[in-house]
């Protein structure tokens, strides 16, 4: 097995002077220098041929003892340095204080076809981050993560990446709903791959220790790295950082919002520097169209990052940021406009990612009156988001009156659909339909275009528990087939049909499919 490795992060910033793995307070430093646990027994499960590839890999490789050694922690490559990041930042509104990679740890970062990627291991022990925790994963979370990640790269969702899924052989023991049934588990570990791992706390636990040289060695690496068409370090080139991560987060929410996707836990931790969904905790798909949904069973009272909410969340993060940079740029005029260009540019991009959603091509000023009618309308009822609108790609503006019957299937209760429903659906497409009449595309092209930006197959909640509940029992097959079918999300594939369906009622209360906890 051979990597081209090309290390920059542990070799060019400030490293934690201690090395002994304890849990501590890290100043003056990005990382402290931290080796994998063995694992008892590891056994890999599944492997993407598509990062695989992008490490410069083969399949041979993922198949070699070095391989399993190396993605598990049993083995550190030769002039590898692992490390674990220090970070703080804003859990649920307030500062936690330093925070860091507890159960993540860099092996290494590759270069290959011109692209830097870094190898983490999420689950392979405690680091001095890892506060009261093991620094472990369980083989749920460690599914939910590995099969997420690269569903949402096939969306077209900007995103980390995951390499492998592996069984530790070890048992880990977790609290799964914090009530106090805590319970054995297999432990698992997932090789996840990104440019870079930097997240919005980074630069804030600095700032907040008023460290403001090693916060500008950060901030210049991180321009050097991965904006460096920006230029040397400079007020200006700082200020144009600031505004391209604004621009790469809002970004990546309205992807977030036009597939469903709820994060669940928007922390200033979990905010990439890079604008990519980062580290999939309580995630949730929106089945039931409903803006105040959250699948995390901690915001449960308070539903801070709730589905219709990610967008000021974005926005609230992204005021902490600029806090943070403000000792090197000083200038609050400037960072001020940046962020309200972010509302401006949300109010636009998300009128515009509804209107690709509808098939809608010439902009039209009452385009904004019918979009609210629609959200009103999926409100009335229990309606499945990602089967009502890839059904609407069927329906035909000279056939309004079908328009419900094409939908029906997205209803989860046919019987709420009162006359009062009925009524107002009736007349939301009549006017959809009026409004498809002044687009000069035909209605195949049309259908062409909803059906490239509203998927069929998404990783519903209930489908990750299956996998799970059958890789508990050693049944490891699920967990390629949603893999296989996640590959191609908004492909017909009349094969796999029966993955286009509601959330079963099994589900609708199960734990694990409706409400996650911070430990899943």
């Amino acid at each position: 097995m051979k990597l081209n490795i090309n290390d920059s992060f542990n070799k060019e910033l400030p490293a934690d002077p201690i090395i002994e793995n304890t849990r501590r307070q890290v100043t003056k430093a990005c990382f402290s220098y931290v080796k994998p646990k063995l694992t008892a027994n590891p056994k890999m499960l599944h492997v993407s041929p598509e990062m695989l590839d992008n490490l410069g890999l083969t399949e041979a490789d993922s198949q070699s003892e070095s391989f399993l050694n190396v993605f598990t922690g049993n083995a550190v490559l030769e002039n590898t340095n692992p490390y674990a990041m220090c970070y703080g930042g804003h859990q649920f509104g307030s500062w936690a204080g330093q925070l860091g990679d507890g159960r993540a740890i860099n092996l290494f970062e590759v270069k290959n076809n011109n692209t830097s990627w870094v190898v983490q291991l999420k689950g392979a022990g405690e680091t001095p981050y890892s506060r009261t925790a093991d620094g472990l994963a369980v083989l749920r979370s460690s599914i939910r993560e590995y099969l997420c990640s690269e569903a949402m790269h096939h969306l077209g969702v900007p995103t980390t990446r995951a390499l492998s899924l592996a069984l530790s052989g070890d048992a880990v023991l977790r609290d799964m709903m914090y009530d106090g049934n805590a319970a054995y588990e297999k432990g698992a570990i997932v090789s996840r791959i990104s440019p870079s791992f930097l997240r919005f706390g980074s630069y804030e636990i600095l700032a907040a220790r008023q460290d403001v040289e090693t916060l500008k060695t950060l901030v210049d690496y991180t321009i050097k790295h991965h904006f460096s068409h920006l230029g040397k370090p400079s007020k200006d080139s700082y200020i144009q950082f600031f505004s391209e991560v604004s621009q790469r987060t809002l970004q990546m929410i309205i992807h977030w919002q036009r597939v469903g996707f709820v994060h669940g836990v928007m922390n200033t931790d979990n905010m990439s520097i890079l604008g990519l969904t980062i580290d999939y905790g309580p995630y949730g798909w929106l089945e039931d169209f409903n803006f105040g949904w959250t699948p995390n069973t901690t915001d449960s009272q308070h539903k801070r990052y709730r589905y219709g909410n990610q967008p000021n969340i974005g926005l609230w993060n992204l005021y902490q940021l600029a806090n943070a940079l403000f000792p090197l740029i000083e200038d609050a005029e400037a960072l001020e406009e940046i962020l309200n260009q972010y509302k401006i540019d949300f109010e636009t991009q998300s009128l515009q990612m509804m209107r690709n959603k509808l098939g809608l091509v010439i902009d039209d000023d009452l385009d904004a009156q019918l979009i609210q009618q629609l959200e009103d309308n999926l409100q009335l009822s229990e309606t499945d988001m990602t089967i009502f609108f890839r059904s609407l790609s069927d329906f035909k503006k000279e056939n309004a009156s079908e328009g419900l019957d094409i939908v029906a299937n997205s209803f989860y209760d046919p019987t709420e659909i009162s006359d009062v429903i009925r009524q107002k659906w009736n007349l939301w497409f009549a006017h959809y339909a009026s409004r498809l009449k002044k687009e000069q595309s035909s209605e195949a092209v049309r259908k062409e275009q909803m059906n490239a930006v509203n998927p069929k197959y998404v990783l519903r909640n209930y489908m990750s528990q299956l996998a799970i509940d059958a890789a508990d029992k050693g049944d490891y097959s699920l967990i390629d087939e949603l893999f296989q079918l996640l590959k191609q999300p908004y492909a017909e594939q009349p094969q796999n049909k029966k993955w286009f369906a509601k959330r079963p009622d099994w589900a609708r209360h199960k734990a694990g499919c409706s409400m996650l906890s911070c430990s899943s």
